[in-house]
């Protein structure tokens, strides 16, 4: 369009456009609606900062420098208190792995009934995902006070925190991963005349177990952080030898214990990429 052309329309031809297309003019409601949202996020960020004394890190940066310097200079490690330290990891590893190991079992029930597509009284279905909505809302660190409240100091109560948080999650997640699979396969096993237990078998299994495999493996690796955690509250495991370390001021042995989670860890991750390309059918490299 020309210049002449466009200087040629009149007022009223630009009402009506602007009432055909509201959305193509701006408007100064419009633009407070695109940006009130940043505004308030800005504003909220400045008010959070207000609680925070941030001048307390320059009062205390002495103070930290020597507590760095007490985690890097090792002193006396020939008496350190080696076997008590890695029976502390072997706890937390047998913590995370049978607190998963039940978490996964329980799952693989409960997905299934909070399925969609599996379960079709809606009633059963809302009744097992609110319960599983208090499961995983309460943090894994609260039931493992709870659970050694109930049954005492020790791996025990570790265990069933890991195991009652993770049943919650782990549950939503499998009922999500079935309600999203083809369902193609699943009525063909149908036609054969199987039972639901059959349909289940042959026709969502081998559909979703690679995801379950995937999600159960990944949580074990979150979990053995998790134990060290549940153990600083009493729950057994690497954790309580930490928070005994760190009373006594022994923090190059904290750092050591620390060192040695994080190596366990890698190799729970890097044991847990086999496992899950071996679950799908395909070769990992080196």
């Amino acid at each position: 369009m020309s210049i002449a052309a466009i200087s040629a329309v009149t007022d009223d031809q630009i009402d009506r456009v602007r009432a055909d297309h509201p959305g193509a003019f701006a408007t100064p409601l419009g633009t407070i609606r695109r940006w009130a949202p940043l505004v308030l996020a800005v504003i909220y960020v400045l008010g959070s900062m207000w609680y925070f004394e941030f001048g307390k890190l320059l009062e205390s940066s002495e103070r930290v420098l020597r507590l760095l310097r007490a985690f890097v200079v090792w002193r006396d490690m020939d008496g350190w208190a080696y076997d008590q330290i890695y029976v502390g990891i072997a706890q937390t590893l047998a913590m995370a792995f049978l607190g998963t190991l039940l978490g996964t079992i329980g799952a693989l029930m409960i997905g299934f009934v909070a399925a969609r597509n599996v379960m079709p009284v809606m009633i059963v279905r809302q009744i097992v995902r609110r319960i599983l909505d208090v499961l995983r809302g309460i943090d894994s660190l609260v039931w493992g006070l709870v659970f050694v409240r109930a049954v005492g100091l020790g791996p025990l109560a570790g265990v069933l925190a890991i195991f009652v948080s993770d049943l919650g999650t782990l549950s939503k997640l499998y009922s999500e991963a079935i309600e999203n699979i083809d369902r193609k396969q699943v009525e063909g096993v149908k036609a054969t005349g199987a039972s639901q237990l059959g349909v289940i078998r042959y026709g969502y299994i081998p559909q979703v177990l690679p995801v379950f495999i995937s999600q159960s493996l990944y949580f074990l690796e979150s979990n053995t952080r998790s134990a060290t955690i549940l153990g600083i509250v009493g729950a057994g495991g690497i954790g309580m030898i930490i928070i005994e370390r760190f009373r006594a001021g022994l923090y190059d042995q904290v750092a050591f214990v620390v060192l040695n989670v994080l190596v366990l860890i890698f190799a729970i991750d890097w044991v847990s990429k086999r496992v899950r390309l071996w679950a799908i059918g395909e070769k990992h490299d080196a």
